[in-house]
């Protein structure tokens, strides 16, 4: 277990370190965006490529991770709707909920460390898991989220919104022009590599650092009627994330395993874990964008965030 949070606490310290300095207000609140946009355009871009470029094309286009990571990610977006819209949340609420349950932080945590825990072989199911949560199970959710009498025309912006929304997004471009890379052999000129490079080094500490900047946000309060509905909900999106997901993803492994799937064992442990991440930090602002209750989802990926240090290592441990 001591090799184990070797590599993984400092990780999670990054993130407290951003949530405690900017909590204190040595870093000001207002730089979390600024820096997000770095992260996001610059750092996280590069670091994907670099890892796609270098990975075997057949990783990244492997079909059984794919499928089993689609039919898992339907299936957490089915339960957890299914248990928020027993307790009267609105479709558009429990959409959201679904997608932060359903959606773990690949791109700002799991990737580079997996990589660090597992090797290079778990960039490829990590990149692959990544891609599917940004363009299917993202869309997906913001699909369902319409339901709410939205009707057609209420369905088209919601298309509209979440393909503008992935059309706008670098990570997948990223991811797709790497794996042209890998496919090719060709790589960028060298200079340009090298500032790739540099950018890649930098994407893992200040997605960390910015995550927990993020984090620190002050989340709206509750009405008192609200609060223990809000609670709730909150508990079980956070199990449903840590616990449930990975249970999930192991099952639907090994079930196909059984059945023949030829799904390679180091793949599935990669999966395994990268659905025992926390929460995904940009639901949140999806959700607000499409008028959901942003800040119960924010809670969820504070909560799944400070608790992945003890499920995740635990996971990791036992997987190993």
């Amino acid at each position: 277990m001591l090799q184990i949070l070797t590599v993984t606490f400092p990780f999670f310290a990054l993130v407290l370190l951003g949530w405690a300095v900017t909590r204190l207000r040595w870093v000001p609140l207002e730089a979390a965006a600024g820096m997000s946009r770095f992260v996001l355009y610059f750092a996280l871009p590069a670091m994907l490529y670099k890892f796609a470029a270098t990975t075997p094309l057949v990783r990244l286009l492997d079909a059984d991770v794919g499928a089993t990571w689609v039919i898992c990610a339907v299936s957490m977006v089915a339960v957890t709707l299914a248990a928020l819209r027993r307790g009267g949340v609105s479709w558009n609420d429990a959409s959201f909920g679904a997608l932060v349950a359903a959606f773990p932080n690949s791109g700002f945590m799991g990737v580079p460390l997996l990589v660090a825990l597992l090797g290079a072989h778990a960039a490829g199911p990590a990149i692959v898991a990544l891609a599917i949560d940004m363009v299917f199970t993202s869309s997906l959710c913001i699909a369902l989220s319409r339901l709410d009498g939205a009707g057609s025309e209420g369905l088209r912006r919601a298309g509209w919104e979440a393909f503008k929304g992935t059309a706008m997004n670098p990570l997948p471009w990223a991811i797709l022009l790497g794996t042209w890379s890998a496919a090719t052999g060709a790589r960028p000129w060298e200079p340009l590599d090298n500032v790739l490079t540099m950018l890649a080094n930098a994407a893992s500490p200040v997605a960390l650092f910015t995550l927990g900047a993020m984090l620190a946000k002050p989340l709206a309060p509750t009405s008192a009627p609200e609060r223990a509905g809000v609670s709730s909900g909150v508990l079980a999106m956070t199990a449903f994330k840590l616990l449930l997901h990975p249970l999930l993803v192991y099952a639907v492994g090994r079930a196909g395993i059984a059945l023949g799937l030829p799904l390679e064992e180091s793949a599935l442990t990669v999966l395994v874990l990268a659905a025992a991440l926390p929460s995904a930090s940009n639901v949140p602002i999806v959700a607000e964008r499409f008028g959901a209750d942003a800040a119960r989802v924010a809670r969820v990926v504070l909560l799944t965030t400070a608790a992945a240090f003890g499920t995740f290592s635990v996971g990791v441990a036992l997987l190993k």
